[in-house]
């Protein structure tokens, strides 16, 4: 269940991402009126499984350095 939260998560991201670079294009207002429907659709359910899934994922940046300068830091 964790796994699949997290790629429905990501998913509703990716498709947030590609309605924002859609608005930024020459569209037509029934094009536009459509697009941001969905955007709107897609930020609520992204709320949701946010919520839903209250983890946020931290790149330590010495994350796979060498232990020496591991021990340096």
């Amino acid at each position: 269940m964790f796994n699949e939260g997290i790629a429905r998560i990501r998913a509703r991201r990716g498709n947030t991402r590609r309605c924002g670079r859609l608005l930024k294009t020459r569209l037509s207002d029934l094009e536009r009126q459509y697009i941001e429907g969905r955007l709107s659709e897609e930020r609520a359910a992204s709320r949701h499984w946010s919520e839903a899934f209250p983890v946020s994922f931290a790149m330590l940046k010495h994350l796979g350095a060498p232990s020496s300068a591991k021990a340096s830091l």
